[in-house]
């Protein structure tokens, strides 16, 4: 096995100082599999103080549980001594961590077997519990009993499915069994890191694994909202799926569609360059796609003719995004951009250019590119029902859109052509007046762009002026 140049050096120096050194866990199996890892950690005979010893520049980023992180040339690599956890009393943490020279007592208390596997140049793979025939099979198993796997640390379950997702393997039958059954323990688990392996599974290659957990009692736990989506049909020519089958494929297209975004698109139809970091757009977008509908399931209505609908389900599921971001604890940008998007997505272009000028006033220009690709993910993960013409009008408002960027057509109070302190020289005295009359203002060139200019507006001010006096 191949193992970076820096990591080789780590083990042959412990190796030289009488230790032993293995790269282990997820950057062993991830090889095996032909994937480049995240990350690369080392585990170790020597205990903490020993490698303190042994390397010139370490840092103490978790000594307590026998982990320090090696410096060499700039990058970090963390050694950790094998150990062995005390009793976990919370579903989280163990109650002590004892020390020891024995890599197996190391590894057989892994969560599963794919990563409780260990390598060096020296010793080759040591694979004690049949990682690589479960990698063979495609198949995630725990290390030893499930049931007490998950019992030490409940995040394991959610894990589990995550890594599912991420390989494209299945639960093996007795680790699901042991999932169903302590499902409810998860609650034990922090918000922060539910959220950390639920965004992940989303971002996975399969993140309709999400219906694993929901299976298996997990979402009850942190996103009933899920089941109750999935429980929810939509006998509606538009659609061919029920709303939770609907939201993941629009997580599926969504990722495919800005996965295509790339030099030739034009600047302002990607979200990747706008102050944000392209992890911080992926999350975005996909939270946005699995609770765009979130809101139709307490919406939902028939007609004389047996058709669903679910009006106002955007206003609804704005407000639910937002209290279930809260919940994951998302940062409040995260929440107020997915909980827009939510609110804005059902708004389509009608050929109309006021129409749009419009909606970009009140999405504001940040969101537009999110907005477009959220819409295209949103009819690619309906019914085939006149899906040819919404992807033209979908089109058409891009193209539009651009057009009105480059006219640069005022949306936004900012670009009117006149401020608050034109309004207080003709008079309107100081306060909220000034910001309702520039609102009214913006109405009028929303609807015609050639009256932003000051003469007009200010005229158009003191109408307002001369019905108050009156």
């Amino acid at each position: 096995m191949q193992i970076p140049e820096k990591v080789d050096y780590i083990i042959r120096k412990l190796k030289k100082n009488g230790y032993e050194g293995y790269a282990v866990g997820g950057c062993v199996r991830d090889r095996i599999l032909g994937r480049e890892p995240g990350d690369w950690d080392i585990t170790t005979s020597a205990k903490p103080e020993e490698v303190k010893r042994i390397f010139t520049r370490t840092i103490d980023t978790g000594i307590q549980h026998g982990t320090v992180t090696v410096m060499v040339d700039g990058e970090g690599f963390e050694v950790t001594t094998y150990r062995v956890d005390g009793e976990y009393e919370d579903h989280r943490h163990p109650t002590r961590v004892e020390f020891t020279p024995n890599l197996e007592e190391d590894l057989k208390r892994r969560d599963f077997t794919i990563n409780a596997m260990a390598y060096n140049p020296h010793v080759g793979i040591v694979d004690l519990f049949d990682g690589m025939g479960d990698i063979e099979r495609r198949c995630i198993r725990c290390v030893g009993e499930p049931q007490e796997r998950f019992s030490e640390d409940a995040l394991r379950m959610l894990r589990g499915v995550r890594f599912a997702g991420q390989l494209g393997f299945e639960v093996e039958d007795k680790t699901l069994c042991a999932m169903k059954e302590l499902a409810p323990t998860i609650k034990k688990v922090s918000a922060e890191r539910i959220r950390v392996e639920l965004t992940k599974l989303l971002l996975s290659n399969t993140p309709e694994r999400l219906l694993l957990a929901e299976q298996t009692g997990l979402c009850n736990v942190f996103l009933p909202e899920f089941s109750e989506m999935l429980q929810t049909e939509q006998n509606n020519p538009h659609h061919c799926y029920n709303v939770g089958e609907h939201s993941m494929w629009a997580v599926r297209h969504i990722q495919e569609l800005y996965g295509a975004v790339d030099e030739n698109t034009p600047r302002d139809l990607n979200p990747y360059g706008k102050e944000e970091s392209m992890d911080k757009v992926n999350t975005i977008l996909i939270y946005a796609a699995l609770l765009h509908d979130v809101g139709k399931p307490s919406r939902k209505t028939q007609d004389e003719n047996g058709i669903d609908h679910f009006y106002g389900h955007d206003v609804v599921g704005s407000e639910m995004a937002c209290d279930i971001l809260r919940r994951l604890r998302f940062d409040n940008d995260t929440v107020q951009m997915v909980s827009k998007l939510v609110r804005f997505h059902e708004r389509r272009y009608d050929g109309r250019r006021k129409t749009l000028r419009r909606l970009v006033s009140q999405v504001g220009k940040e969101a537009m590119s999110y907005l477009f690709l959220l819409q295209e993910a949103d009819i690619r993960s309906q019914s085939d029902y006149e899906r040819e013409d919404k992807l033209t009008r979908m089109k058409e408002a891009k193209e539009m859109y651009l057009e009105l960027l480059e006219k640069e057509e005022p949306v936004s109070i900012k670009e009117l052509a006149v401020t608050g302190n034109d309004l207080i020289g003709i008079g309107v005295k100081p306060g909220p007046r000034i910001g309702e009359i520039l609102r009214q203002l913006l109405e009028i060139v929303i609807e015609n762009p050639t009256k932003n200019n000051k003469k007009t507006l200010l005229t158009e001010a003191q109408k307002h002026i001369t019905i108050e006096t009156r």
